[in-house]
This record gives C-alpha cells, sequence and structure tokens, in this order.
C-alpha cells in the first residue's frame, strides 16, 4: 500500500513538471524505505554508478555535436546532401534528411541534429516553396536517426545500463539507421511528388563533387567513428576522444568559424546537457536494484504471457509498452525505466540482446515524433516558429513510415546483427 502511495506522489510531481531524474530518483528513494532496502546503498551505487571508463564517451560525443555545429561542417553536409539529390521531388526536402543522416554519424544526438539541421534547412525548404509546417516536421522527423545512427548517446547509456557492448551497439545501429533514413526519404517523395512541392535541378556531378571536396572534414570525422571502432582500431571512448579533437582543430584552424573566445561557451552547453544526463544514469543503477527486489521483471512477464508466450508476441508487447512510453518520455527515462524490465523478457523467448536494443531504441526514437510528447516537435517548433500543433499532421506520414521500418528491424535480425564481426 505504501510503495502505491509514493508511486502516486511522484506521479503527481511528473505531471506538475519536475525534472525527471529528480522524481525517479524520489520513487527509489522511497520504494527502499517502503521495502527496507538499506538507503546507505543508494549513496554507494550513485558514485559506482559513474566510475566507468565508458561512460567518458558520453560528454566526449556530445561535445562533438557542439564543435560540428560551430565548425560549420554541418552545413557543408547539408550542401553535399542537396547536390546529390536535386533532381528528385522534393529534392531539397529529400537533402534535409539527408542531412540529418550524415550529422547523426558525428553528433549522436536527436535534438542537436534537429536543432542544427533545421535551422540550416528550413528557411531554404520555406524558399524554395515548401509548407512551413512539411519543412519543419521533415527536420523533427529527420532528427530520430540522431540516436540511431553511431555514434549514439544512449546507445551509451544502454550498454552501460544492460552490460552490453557498446562497440556492439554502435555498428548494429548502423543498418537500422539507413533503413530509418530510407522510409523517410520515400515518404517525402511521395509527398512531394504528389503536392508538388519544391523544384527540380538537373543532376550536376561537377556540383557534387565540389561540395564533397567542401565537406571532407565530415566525412573524416564520421570515418573516424565508423572504421575505428569496427576495425578494433581503438574503443568508443577513445573515438569520442580524437574526434573532438578533429573537429576542434577543424573548426579554429581550418574552416576558422570557432574562435577561442567562443569555446567557454561550446563547452558549457555540452557540460549542461551531460549534467542532466549523468544523474539519470546514475539512479538507474539503484533502480535496477529495486525493480530486482521488486520483482517487476517478472510481473511484466506474467502479465505478457497472458497474451501468448510465443516470440512474435512477446516482441510486440515489448514494442507496444516501448512505443505507449515513447509518446509521453523522452528516450533517457525510457531506457532507465523499461530496459531492465523488457530486455530479459525478451531475451528468455530467444532475441538477441543486441538485436533486442536496437528493437528497443528505435521504438524510443519513432517518440520523439509521436504526439503528445514528441520532443523533436517540440525542439522543431522552437527552431521554426512553427507552432506545434501544426506541425504534427505533417509528421504523421514520417511516423507511417518509420513504424514500417521498425516492424522490418525487428523481424528481420539481419538488420542489426548483420554488420557484427565475429569476436
Amino acid at each position: 500500500m505504501l510503495l502505491w502511495l509514493i508511486t502516486a506522489g511522484v506521479l503527481v510531481l511528473f505531471v506538475l513538471g519536475v525534472p525527471i531524474f529528480l522524481v525517479i530518483g524520489f520513487w527509489v528513494v522511497g520504494a527502499s524505505m517502503a521495502i527496507d532496502f538499506t538507503l546507505a546503498n543508494v549513496g554507494v551505487t550513485l558514485f559506482e554508478g559513474l566510475n566507468f571508463f565508458g561512460l567518458l564517451a558520453l560528454p566526449l560525443f556530445i561535445l562533438t555535436g557542439d564543435l560540428i555545429a560551430a565548425a560549420g561542417i554541418a552545413r557543408r553536409l547539408a550542401n553535399f546532401a542537396h547536390a546529390c539529390l536535386s533532381w528528385l521531388h522534393g529534392g531539397l526536402g529529400l537533402a534535409t534528411i539527408g542531412s540529418c543522416g550524415l550529422f547523426a554519424a558525428i553528433s549522436g544526438s536527436n535534438a542537436a541534429t534537429t536543432a542544427t539541421i533545421g535551422g540550416i534547412m528550413h528557411p531554404l525548404l520555406v524558399k524554395d516553396g515548401y509548407r512551413s509546417h512539411f519543412a519543419a516536421a521533415t527536420a523533427a522527423a529527420g532528427g530520430t536517426v540522431g540516436i540511431i545512427i553511431p555514434p549514439s548517446i544512449i546507445f551509451i547509456v544502454y550498454g552501460f545500463i544492460m552490460n552490453l557492448s557498446i562497440s556492439d551497439l554502435f555498428i548494429a545501429g548502423i543498418l537500422p539507421g539507413v533503413l530509418m533514413v530510407l522510409s523517410m526519404l520515400a515518404m517525402c517523395w511521395w509527398r512531394c511528388r504528389k503536392e508538388n512541392m519544391g523544384t527540380i535541378s538537373p543532376l550536376d556531378m561537377r556540383n557534387v563533387l565540389t561540395t564533397a571536396r567542401r565537406a571532407y572534414l565530415g566525412f573524416f570525422a564520421i570515418f573516424i567513428v565508423i572504421y575505428g571502432i569496427y576495425s578494433g582500431v581503438f574503443s568508443p571512448t577513445e573515438a569520442a576522444a580524437i574526434t573532438v579533437g578533429f573537429c576542434l582543430v577543424a573548426g579554429v584552424f581550418v574552416t576558422r568559424e570557432i574562435k577561442w573566445r567562443e569555446l567557454p561557451d561550446i563547452l558549457l552547453r555540452s557540460g549542461q546537457l551531460t549534467g542532466m544526463l549523468a544523474p539519470m544514469i546514475a539512479i538507474s543503477i539503484v533502480m535496477q536494484q529495486v525493480f530486482g527486489l521488486l520483482g517487476a521483471a517478472e510481473t511484466v512477464s506474467a502479465f505478457i504471457a497472458w497474451f501468448g508466450d510465443g516470440k512474435v508476441v512477446v516482441l510486440l508487447a515489448c514494442m507496444a509498452i516501448v512505443f505507449a512510453a515513447g509518446c509521453i518520455l523522452e528516450s533517457l527515462p525510457i531506457t532507465v525505466i523499461f530496459a531492465p524490465i523488457l530486455a530479459p523478457i525478451a531475451v528468455s523467448v530467444g532475441v538477441d540482446p543486441v538485436h533486442f536494443s536496437v528493437i528497443f531504441l528505435v521504438g524510443a526514437a519513432i517518440g520523439f515524433i509521436t504526439p503528445p510528447f514528441g520532443l523533436n516537435l517540440f525542439v522543431a517548433s522552437g527552431v521554426t516558429g512553427i507552432p506545434y500543433m501544426r506541425i504534427v499532421p505533417s509528421v504523421l506520414i514520417y511516423l507511417a513510415g518509420l513504424l514500417v521500418a521498425w516492424m522490418l528491424i525487428a523481424f528481420v535480425p539481419w538488420f542489426s546483427l548483420g554488420l557484427i564481426p565475429v569476436r
């Protein structure tokens, strides 16, 4: 009874807008007291939970995203994507999604991808004849791949919480991320062709080569991350450190768009985001322990088994839970709360743990454009000035395409496991 009262109390705090890590922290402390779980464990676990070398990749990849935006590398990648796709219906819209995929391969953040590419491309889209709300929805949808295409901040968190190889998770996200991009490209092309949005320009190979040459810094940064991790030359943390150094040198000495006086502000922005994520990661470890004592996984497993115990039924049930949670929560609390519960259930029916991690996080990514929360929709609204409710109808076509891609990823394991080398 006491536990239910504590849960109801923290739900009230959540509705009132209390920061989510405080809501979870209050619940963990209250639940620990309710089940006579020593509170001394909370302090020890909070410290030990962050005392892990692999987590250094988190602030470093966040800083990488801020540096490539400030260095003008993102704009050059967007110009290259437009040069490659301008000959198709909706070429500039397609370029927006393609730019999001390229930016995601360096930044690892959905919000940064939406804000940076949306800020660059939205004025150009409107000028080219696209409806302003559709242009904003395109940037919001494209940002969903920010946490799937490596490097991914949330994959680092998931790997840490579930004790999985972060390198394997990064590699597992490559093909699903590409599939998500392709699904959105198809939806954008169909919509633009149907409504005759945007202009079509002949394919100019000279322009493609020129923009590719100007975007070489972005390509090299992507190469550092993907090849370095895939080949085993260095770990995700080392890849993050090298990429930060490269982007800093590129921004200060090559593009010269980063001034020394701007570095403190860039570091502060990265530090603020890291400061928001770190407490959530720490408290998640204590939360797992409390869930274990409460038998949460067994309870949810019994509930799912009521519908059937087959692999397909269990997967669909887990996906439904993640999708529903994505409507009201951001990816980090979804991962912290539901991954320790759902992952063991999926693994128990024969789902590979790395494959399930991709299924889980693709579902969380789709939540970024799913009302009523839809973080990317709010980010796109803030960047473009288009009201949230005007963006929602235009994003539904992308949502449909992503749901189809999610089903393929879930029931064709090769997309997640095909590139992982046998060690």
